[in-house]
């Protein structure tokens, strides 16, 4: 009996940690990753997702969002054009928060994952303390600390780095400009505001880490990532809410070509003009003050605000600031005058400056992705250099 007494203690131990790791796994929350579908709204177009925690019996659930801002804060329009924007974690309700995605009709789903109890815990306590109103605030980034950085981070410090150990590695050779672009290519004003605005920074190939920071991307790196036991961290995924708008874009190339054939037929139009002095001052206004009033943009962006992704932006040697002072020229070319004497000279100047474009984007080593803007704005550039750069070029008739 005394040989038999050892078995049943080992025994007893062994069914006491099986109860206690059921019990474990019983009350730990269950933590799910929600994501919303892109809407109309410009800030929507590129989707959005939170942190779910919810209880192990299927009861309350709590959304742990990181996409609220308040538009009412001291210099609010002032912080946003710098680069300061501050958003907030909100934590609240499931079914209130998904109320305005299904007013809207954006499509939402939500991945459950299967985190160890102790992980799934610490996730819980560290998203419940960054709620507190004291803690809430953080410093928003658009590519860099967004709505869905900061449950991708959330994520990667409860699973001890082993997300971005995953991650990080791996590259389908996206770009930030790529994907701001893509996502924003419903509303024209805004791609084409990006890929005009955003410098060499954005260029940078992205792991799917960095990819990370499009809420769907997100989504498609926690599809292929493992928990610490091996298995695939998504347990379920389910659909919560239908899309009822157009879908997400999908990628595409961008070729360069259908830029330069616009970029020749402005150049062509200058050209036809030639020697017809207020139809040259017609189509050259606008263009200058485009050109300079971008440029100045351009140039301010990267001086005086933080928003890096705009910084070094060798659009400005297309979009120069100096065209603004060719405007009187235009005005009187629009009048049916001879512009000023320095105006050959500042032309001459503008179109030289243009020029330093393309061997530079030959050059660089740290490359920009905008062979389309030079092959559209050079030539025009180049043509109205050649027209009008030489007093007896601009002479003619109204």
């Amino acid at each position: 009996m005394h040989r038999l007494l050892p078995c049943l203690l080992l025994l007893c131990a062994l069914f006491a940690g099986s109860a206690c790791a059921a019990d474990d796994d019983a009350t730990a929350p269950r933590i799910g990753v929600v994501t919303m579908q892109p809407g109309e709204v410009f800030f929507e177009r590129f989707g959005h997702d939170a942190l779910v925690v919810a209880d192990p019996d299927g009861g309350r659930a709590t959304s742990y969002n990181f996409g609220f801002f308040d538009p009412s804060e001291t210099d609010f329009v002032g912080n946003f054009v710098r680069g300061r924007m501050m958003y907030y974690l909100v934590a609240l309700p499931l079914e209130e928060d998904l109320a305005q995605y299904r007013d809207a009709g954006r499509g939402v789903s939500i991945q459950w994952l299967d985190l160890p109890p102790p992980q799934a815990r610490a996730l819980a306590a560290d998203l419940a303390e960054r709620a507190r109103p004291e803690n809430a605030r953080y410093r928003y980034d658009y590519f860099t600390a967004n709505c869905s950085t900061m449950v991708r981070d959330a994520l990667d410090r409860a699973m001890g780095g082993s997300l971005r150990a995953q991650l990080a590695g791996r590259s389908r050779g996206n770009s930030y400009r790529s994907e701001a672009v893509r996502l924003a290519s419903p509303s024209p004003w805004m791609w084409l505001g990006f890929d005009l605005g955003l410098g060499p920074w954005a260029d940078q190939p992205l792991s799917r880490w960095q990819e990370a920071f499009v809420p769907m991307r997100l989504a498609d790196g926690l599809r292929e990532a493992r928990n610490a036991a091996g298995r695939p961290l998504v347990r379920d995924e389910r659909e919560l809410l239908p899309q009822r708008l157009p879908p997400e874009p999908a990628e595409q190339l961008r070729p360069w070509w259908p830029w330069l054939l616009l970029g020749l037929a402005g150049a062509g139009l200058v050209f036809a003009a030639r020697g017809r002095r207020r139809v040259l001052g017609g189509f050259a206004l606008p263009f200058w003050l485009f050109c300079g009033g971008a440029g100045l943009l351009l140039a301010w962006l990267w001086g005086f605000s933080e928003h890096r992704a705009a910084w070094a932006n060798r659009n400005l040697l297309l979009l120069c600031p100096l065209a603004l002072a060719l405007l009187p020229g235009a005005w009187r070319l629009l009048r049916g005058r001879q512009p000023g004497r320095w105006f050959a000279r500042l032309l001459w100047a503008v179109a030289a400056i243009a020029t330093l474009s393309l061997p530079l984007h030959w050059l660089s080593l740290q490359a920009q992705f905008n062979m389309q803007w030079i092959v559209l704005l050079l030539p025009v550039h180049l043509a109205l250099a050649l027209v009008l750069g030489r007093r007896g070029l601009a002479a003619g008739t109204g």
